[in-house]
């Protein structure tokens, strides 16, 4: 019986698993109907997460889907980075390579660092967004791999995952809208402590809608005894299932080891010890075969068959048989390649390494190492040199191992993992001091290092410093994420730079301490970018000083533009030119052009930048053109140059997404928003910012993306989702870190919301606080929509008794405010007319010679909504001034803004120009224009929001149909007489009635109030 049981201890038959197979078998098919779905599969080891793939695989292979599996290595850093998106995408390569090889087409050299077999990857030094491009470049690789076939992607034992793979995983769930394609990962539930790195991912991933989540649940009995069955090829004694089921708990493996021993004679002397339970089937084995055993614990996940036998210096014969005698056992399995061999079920492999001695240990790992240098091709290339890095560190010889973690830290850089290189690095820097002299000595900055903060000296011949080795490690933390331990090593290295003082080497090192102090939202950043600037000051031109520079005219362009930044500018691209620092020089030249046209240079800003985003895509600087996409346009928007900037901003999507750049994509999508709001496409600008906040990998341009759909919301008369997308945008910008570009649009929004309530003093709060910063040079495109939506509150709230306290002083200090803006351009000179004329509606000066100019100033601008709402001010300007040729001419006014108001959904807008020509008797003049447009954007939800009532307003006058005074008003809403007296008020404005009998009799004629409602007032 006992060859029977040793060639079948897994079960032939599959067992339980129905309802989580259907699961899968739901997604399978929802996948091939072109909706991508993304699943976890958890649970503790040995309960059947594999066997479960596996049964699921074989389907999916039935209906004709791509299954494409990798596993995680489970030497964690030691490993190579994306190794199992490396396996899964080789082995869908191998699949469909046809399909692969067009998907991957004209990006071979950035997805040659997940999949080395499609050629040298690009440029190995340091690339802020080169992770991001990766991740947005393998997204796009799989869609169009699954475009026409059904793909599934199983990633095994994500509990393992080295962070990389954590984070494209997790950029894979949010972002795959596209293709016939199914991500499948698995997971050991019991390895997943408090602390453990996976935690966070899949807390994260829990709250995606789009993400499913099974856990597998241990056998019953029954299950047990079916299992138990498969394995015997019998029925099993009911006492053996009941003594194995209540050892094992339901646990699979452990049910399939109690099998086995039981029919080994062993079961009743078993020890309790998990240890002793998966050791004891390997100390059966031949002392030959525990060797082997032994070997292959410690040499990684899966170790290679050649590799094994120079580490064992086994004759082949002996090898060979050793190899048989385990794998007859079911301790070992051969790799699906047939190169080499792995334990069968990871928990023996840990049971079997926990079980050597620490000598033992260090040993086999010499052995390794000593193996692979001598013949290298033991191993595939990709992964020798983290192989050998993890071979000499374990070994503790530091002299061999500096060098190989050094030469693994460049690998990981290349493929842009920059999480695993920084702890490589971190590994270096704790061998450092234990290194010979001799041996520091030979290394090389240019051999190791992708950053080279300047020394004075030749990276190529000066030895490498420990102060390289932090300037590396603290640029892979910033840009793997890492940011706390990379401000710890910036801190550690500055604190070194005060016993060996070196200007331009800790003026780089303050440079990185401002960025991450900004992305940490500890700071603005200034402090440090100034201290960096002391330290440059008055040395010669270098690569660092330029930097500073440009670092410092970014900073300042974004927080105080002006002249000194515009001066910065101008000194850094100079400096980038005398040193032949290209990147910066372009970095430079584009942040001059546009504080060029902050400052009203508007041509030559525009020329410049465009000369940058042409040079930067002839000359592959990737970043530079990202960021050229957005702000070329963006300056062209902000003096009203839309039509001419959607096109460029069309070309931006489609090269960010080409070079994987989601938050420059994300921000070219904002811009497009208010593009296409301007125009007068908003449902396109709706779904514009929708995809900002979709693609968008950072905080603030998914805040961006909210705050155009407040603004969106807001034209559309929706105060409330208005007010819930600008708590979203608040939320994704933070406090820390103040911005123009941030702060004024988001009090332009809150402005809006707090008028569109009623809450006037709460607008005027809004605004004060917000002209407290001032309103710099650069900052025009903001500070002209906030002065006017604040003279605009200030003017709808004429007729209110609360609007007259304070109104003088808000009047002038809009006035003021106006009068020192910069109104250079087209754009900036209508606002400033429309401003003013909105603060003489306030005053109750405004005529129709108010309003003319405006209108004529818009005309000429592609405007139309803006258009509209000053058209509707001129033709409430002629109604009030009277005379049949003003009548005839505001007809024609309102005509053209309730046609524009109508086709936009603009619902303020159009029930404002319905209720002047009702209050006009112009009403049957409107209703011919009115009448073409969408009945859904004119019609409102309920007559009282077509009358522009709030939620409050509403109660108030069910108290006035009722016959309430102001006090019982009060009484009854808990409110003070003096307020319900100015909602009254308001609401008599806002109906156009002169007494609250009028305000009643229209209540009851537009049936705002069930009779039955009102009969409840009168009665209550």
């Amino acid at each position: 019986m006992l060859g029977p049981v040793e060639n079948r201890s897994v079960s032939p038959v599959f067992v339980g698993r129905a309802d989580e197979l259907d699961t899968l078998n739901d997604a399978l098919a929802r996948a091939a109907a072109g909706e991508p779905q993304a699943l976890l599969l958890g649970g503790e080891a040995g309960v059947g997460k594999t066997r479960l793939v596996e049964e699921f695989a074989a389907v999916a292979g039935r209906r004709s889907a791509v299954v494409a599996v990798g596993g995680c290595v489970e030497i964690g850093a030691d490993g190579l980075p994306f190794a199992p998106f490396s396996s899964a995408l080789r082995a869908l390569r191998d699949t469909l390579p046809e399909e692969f090889a067009a998907a991957a087409a004209g990006q071979q050299e950035e997805l040659a660092r997940l999949l080395p077999e499609l050629g040298e990857a690009a440029s190995s030094r340091h690339d802020e967004q080169g992770t991001a491009r990766l991740f947005e470049l393998t997204a796009r690789l799989l869609e169009r791999a699954a475009a026409e076939r059904t793909v599934v992607l199983v990633l095994e034992d994500l509990h393992w995952a080295d962070a990389s793979t954590r984070h494209l995983l997790a950029y894979l769930f949010r972002t795959l809208r596209t293709g016939h394609l199914l991500v499948l990962a698995t997971y050991r539930a019991d390895d997943i402590h408090r602390r453990h790195p996976l935690r966070p991912l899949l807390a994260e991933l829990d709250r995606l809608r789009t993400v499913r989540r099974l856990e597998l649940a241990r056998f019953t009995r029954e299950e047990v005894a079916r299992q138990i069955a498969g394995i015997l090829a019998a029925e099993p004694d009911p006492a053996q299932v009941d003594a194995i089921f209540e050892r094992s708990d339901g646990n699979a493996f452990f049910v399939e080891e109690l099998a086995v021993a039981g029919c080994e004679g062993c079961c009743t002397g078993l020890s309790d010890s998990l240890r002793d339970l998966l050791l004891v089937r390997v100390e059966k084995l031949p002392e030959s075969a525990q060797r082997v055993a032994r070997i292959v614990a410690e040499g990684g996940s899966t170790v290679e068959y050649r590799l094994i036998a120079a580490v064992a210096r086994f004759t082949e014969d002996d090898l060979i048989e050793a190899l048989r005698a385990a794998v007859g056992a079911n301790i070992l399995t051969a790799t699906p390649d047939g190169d080499g061999y792995r334990f069968r079920h990871a928990l023996v492999r840990e049971a079997v390494a926990d079980d050597l001695l620490p000598g033992e240990r260090s040993r086999l790992n010499r052995r390794y190492a000593e193996a692979l240098e001598a013949d290298p091709s033991l191993v595939p290339a990709g992964a020798r040199v983290m192989r050998l890095a993890s071979y000499w560190y374990h070994a503790h010889d530091p002299a061999k191992a500096l060098p190989a973690v050094l030469k693994a830290s460049v690998v990981a850089r290349r493929r842009h993992a920059y999480t695993e290189q920084l702890r490589l690095l971190e590994r270096a820097m704790e061998l450092w001091d234990t290194v010979p002299g001799e041996v520091r000595s030979a290394l090389r900055p240019v051999d190791y290092t992708g950053v080279y903060p300047p020394c004075g000296c030749d990276p190529a011949t000066t030895p490498l410093r420990y102060l390289d080795l932090m300037a590396e490690a603290a640029v892979a933390g910033r840009f793997g994420g890492e940011r706390e331990r990379a401000l710890k090593i910036v801190k550690r290295a500055l604190q070194l730079l005060q016993d060996d003082p070196d200007p331009l080497r800790a003026a780089w090192f303050w440079v990185q301490r401002s960025r991450l102090v900004q992305a940490l939202a500890r700071g603005d950043g200034w402090p440090e970018l100034a201290t960096a600037q002391e330290l440059v000051r008055g040395l010669p031109p270098s690569e660092v000083h330029a930097e500073v520079l440009t670092e410092s005219a970014g900073w300042s362009m974004l927080h105080r533009p002006g002249p000194e930044a515009l001066a910065d500018a101008e000194q850094a691209v100079e400096y980038a030119r005398m040193v032949n620092a290209r990147e910066i020089e372009l970095n430079a030249r584009l942040t001059l052009g546009g504080l060029m046209v902050d400052a009203g240079d508007i041509e030559a800003g525009l020329a410049e930048m465009s000369r940058v985003k042409e040079e930067a895509i002839t000359e592959g600087v990737s970043q530079v053109a990202g960021r050229a996409h957005v702000n070329l346009p963006g300056s062209m928007q902000s003096v009203g140059r839309d039509r001419d900037a959607e096109p460029i901003l069309r070309e931006g999507i489609a090269f960010t997404r080409r070079y994987g750049l989601p938050d420059s994509q994300a921000w070219v999508w904002g811009n497009l928003s208010d593009a296409l709001y301007s125009l007068g496409r908003w449902d396109e600008a709706a779904e514009a910012a929708g995809q900002a906040i979709r693609i968008g990998r950072s905080a603030k341009p998914r805040g961006a993306g909210a705050l155009r759909l407040a603004h969106l919301a807001l034209a559309h008369g929706d105060g409330a989702e208005a007010a819930r997308q600008l708590a979203t945008a608040r939320a994704h910008y933070g406090t820390r870190d103040p911005m123009p570009q941030n702060g004024l649009p988001l009090a332009r929004i809150a402005v809006g919301v707090a008028a569109c309530e009623g809450r006037l003093l709460d607008a005027r709060a809004e605004f004060l606080t917000a002209m407290e910063a001032g309103f710099p040079p650069g900052t025009q495109r903001y500070a002209w929509p906030l002065l006017l939506a604040m003279a605009t509150a200030e003017a709808d709230a004429g007729t209110l008794p609360a609007a007259d306290a304070g109104r003088a002083d808000m009047l002038g200090r809009l006035s003021e405010a106006a009068r020192r803006l910069i109104a250079d351009a087209p754009l900036w000179r209508a606002y400033d007319q429309w401003t003013r004329a909105e603060v003489r509606r306030a005053e109750g000066r405004d005529t129709d010679g108010t309003w003319s100019p405006v209108v004529t100033a818009f005309e000429g601008l592609d405007r139309p909504y803006d258009l509209a709402r000053v058209r509707h001010r001129l033709a409430q300007a002629l109604l009030t001034d009277g005379g049949e040729e003003h009548r005839e001419r505001a007809a024609e006014l309102l005509r053209l803004s309730g046609t524009v108001a109508g086709h936009l959904g603009a619902r303020p807008l159009a029930d404002a120009v319905a209720r002047l020509a009702q209050r006009a008797r112009l009403a049957q003049r409107a209703r011919l224009t009115l009448g073409h447009a969408p009945r859904r954007a004119l019609a409102p939800a309920d007559p009282a929001s077509a009358l522009g009532l709030t939620s409050r307003e509403r109660d108030v006058l069910r108290l006035v149909s009722a016959g309430r005074t102001n006090r019982q008003i009060a009484e009854e809403l808990f409110i003070s007489p003096k307020t319900a007296s100015v909602h009254v008020s308001n609401i008599l404005s806002k109906l156009g009635v002169s007494g609250r009998g009028e305000a009643a009799a229209v209540a009851h004629r537009l049936g705002l109030f069930p009779p039955d409602t009102e009969e409840r007032l009168v009665a209550g």
